[in-house]
């Protein structure tokens, strides 16, 4: 505890709460977010994330897959939304779903990360087809499907509760949901960027349904457009909430809003300096979360290295072809080099039954996630081990 400088003596009151053990309010989180001290704040979050889990950073070997681009939505954060004829719009037919699949099985995918549009023509039942057919095809594949957002959406369009919905879900072979459509809770601004969306609170008690039948979930909230830092802390502090009761969320992930190619097109990018403090207040904040993701294709991999060292514990995983960001103008590698691995030869598992890597300073994120010796560990988000030495 010695190493800590504080040239913000405003986080001292903070520091002292962190260093005991003791839940931050509402208050501090504002104030972490305002304090020009951003290696002290930084410094507290690496303190939990080191209490949490000492060196060890978390990574999957997984597979994007988008079904649809099309949707009714028309969310203007959103890059990738189509209409059904516009230029660009694309729907796959559930055998190249598969197809897609099975090579991702063939280069060592163990989780499928599946979320796409609100397709005004496609019925529920297709989704549940879809993932019956790839729990058949690729029975040993973790498969995190369909935001709260897209749960909603099927309720409505089959004309059931949402309970029902994710029960069918689950019996299909739904194994967790990721986290995305969360964006900002508060309804100010979910009016500017989503106002075709559901509400915040919606949100949550879909959440909340999908942790009491057992699926569950990871959480996210987007950065960086038009949220005041008040609305942020409100939306972690629900997502906390949340978590007391349930337990069920996984992961909390960080997403830097991507303005190109979307009516928000005027605001400026995040910078790195934002990126990491976001890291760091959440992971202070969000004391009932296990992991903090540093999702390298938003943050870029330099900034989600660096962000090992303010409070995050997670990379997400090797992805190898993204759609969503990059059409919102991200500039990481849009198809991954994933087709380079090999099956993992089990003398490199740890006792275990996960894999651990070294990553140091001088080797890049996207090179690391790129080796070939993944192994296939439980099948969850977060199935695999990466000893962190970067910036020891």
């Amino acid at each position: 505890m010695n190493d800590l400088i504080l040239t913000d003596t405003t986080l001292r009151p903070i520091a002292d709460k962190v260093l005991a053990g003791q839940r931050l309010a509402f208050e501090d989180g504002i104030e972490l977010y305002r304090s020009p001290d951003l290696l002290a704040v930084g410094w507290l979050a690496n303190y939990i994330r080191e209490k949490k889990h000492g060196n060890i950073t978390y990574f999957n070997v997984n597979r994007h897959i988008n079904p649809t681009n099309v949707c009714v939505a028309h969310c203007k954060l959103c890059a990738f939304g189509r209409d059904p004829d516009s230029p660009g719009a694309y729907t796959y037919a559930l055998e190249e779903i598969y197809q897609r699949a099975e090579q991702g099985v063939r280069e060592g995918a163990t989780e499928f990360h599946i979320v796409g549009g609100l397709h005004p023509d496609l019925p529920f039942e297709y989704f549940l087809e879809m993932i019956r057919g790839l729990k058949q095809r690729c029975p040993g594949v973790h498969l995190k499907a369909f935001t709260m957002v897209e749960v909603h959406y099927f309720s409505r369009i089959a004309k059931i509760s949402i309970e029902e919905t994710l029960r069918r879900m689950k019996q299909a072979g739904v194994d967790s949901c990721p986290g995305g459509g969360a964006e900002i809770f508060h309804p100010r601004v979910r009016r500017i960027i989503c106002d075709h969306k559901v509400s915040g609170q919606v949100w949550l008690n879909t959440a909340k349904k999908a942790h009491e039948i057992g699926l569950p979930s990871n959480a996210t909230m987007l950065y960086g457009h038009v949220e005041t830092e008040e609305e942020r802390v409100d939306h972690l502090v629900k997502l906390r909430e949340v978590q007391d009761q349930t337990h069920g969320f996984v992961a909390f992930i960080p997403l830097a809003f991507h303005p190109d190619n979307t009516p928000l097109s005027h605001i400026p990018k995040t910078t790195g300096y934002l990126d990491l403090r976001n890291i760091a207040v959440s992971r202070l904040l969000l004391d009932n979360f296990e992991h903090i993701k540093a999702y390298w294709i938003m943050l870029t991999p330099s900034i989600a290295q660096i962000a090992l060292r303010f409070g995050a514990n997670d990379l997400d995983g090797t992805v190898v072809e993204e759609k969503i960001y990059h059409d919102a103008g991200a500039k990481t590698s849009r198809v991954h080099a994933a087709r380079r691995t090999r099956t993992p030869d089990p003398r490199r598992w740890s006792s275990s039954g996960r894999a651990r890597h070294s990553l140091s300073p001088s080797r890049s994120l996207e090179d690391a996630a790129s080796r070939s010796d993944y192994s296939a560990g439980p099948r969850v988000a977060h199935a695999q081990r990466l000893i962190c030495v970067a910036f020891n």
